[in-house]
């Protein structure tokens, strides 16, 4: 079972971002097209127009950087476990070596997508190694993650990183709300990234009918947008799990960080953001 068409398109946007955006680049990742092998003329299809598709190529790319600097940082402090929740085509393992070596690495996707990425690693010469662990998972209907994770050898005594890029708009809000709290129960030092998208009415006026366009097409692949929430309102599911810290990382505060003087205006929109919270 092939992985969905939004994994897919993620890993082509986060290739077009290489082929099309000047440099500096703020990821660099080529591989994920290698898993996906799209067909000839994938550049060609209508959600990969290189201008129609810039903010969301920015938020994807940017929120995957924002995540491996945390990581890096983290494993700097002895930090030995990275925990990927709905993992699609992330590249991490084989993009950062120098990273991976030092981590045990959980990807939890679901069952057929995992066993279909573990096959394309393996065809293209990167291999499973000891330290990636391929977890298969359906978060809504399931509920097992934390079990299979555990299964995995995933350690709940030591601090983890925990990333979940672009999964709590496709659950419940009692999904996300029960995943925050597992998370919450983590071992001290913990830190978990999770993105989020608004409410349309808090979009910019700009970014709306971006947004209406992906909701369709969620919509009509099977796969609906379930959740919104504002900041305020991430925040306080996150207080109500447990955690300790908890901050919201606007669109602006990534632009600064990771946009700041590029002259080709590539920008993240405030239509996805981020919840970091810390155990």
């Amino acid at each position: 079972m092939a992985p969905d068409s939004t994994a897919v398109r993620v890993a082509l946007w986060r290739a077009m971002h290489v082929q099309q955006d000047p440099a500096p680049q703020v990821l660099a990742d080529e591989i994920g097209l290698k898993l996906a092998d799209p067909e000839d003329g994938w550049r060609d299809r209508g959600d990969m127009d290189p201008d129609g598709t810039r903010t969301f190529r920015a938020s994807i790319v940017v929120r995957s950087r924002f995540v491996e600097d945390l990581v890096a940082e983290q494993t700097a402090c002895g930090v030995t476990q990275y925990v990927l929740l709905g993992a699609g085509l992330d590249t991490f393992a084989q993009r950062r070596p120098d990273l991976a070596e030092r981590l045990q690495i959980f990807e939890i996707d679901q069952p057929g997508p995992q066993s279909w990425k573990r096959r394309r690693l393996i065809e293209l010469g990167y291999g499973v190694p000891a330290g990636l662990h391929l977890v298969g998972d359906d978060f809504e209907t399931d509920g097992s993650w934390w079990a299979k994770l555990r299964a995995a050898g995933f350690d709940p005594a030591r601090p983890a990183v925990v990333a979940s890029l672009g999964v709590s708009m496709y659950l419940t809000r009692a999904a996300n709300q029960a995943t925050l709290s597992q998370l919450a129960a983590l071992a001290p030092g913990s830190t978990v990234v999770m993105t989020f998208q608004p409410p349309l009415e808090l979009l910019d006026a700009g970014e709306r009918t971006g947004r209406e366009y992906a909701e369709r097409g969620a919509r009509a692949s099977g796969t609906p947008f379930l959740s919104f929430f504002s900041p305020a309102e991430i925040l306080e599911l996150a207080r109500q799990a447990g955690f300790a810290q908890m901050k919201h990382v606007s669109a602006n505060e990534l632009n600064e960080r990771y946009f700041s003087g590029r002259t080709d205006g590539l920008r993240t929109s405030n239509g996805e953001e981020l919840l970091l919270a810390v155990t």
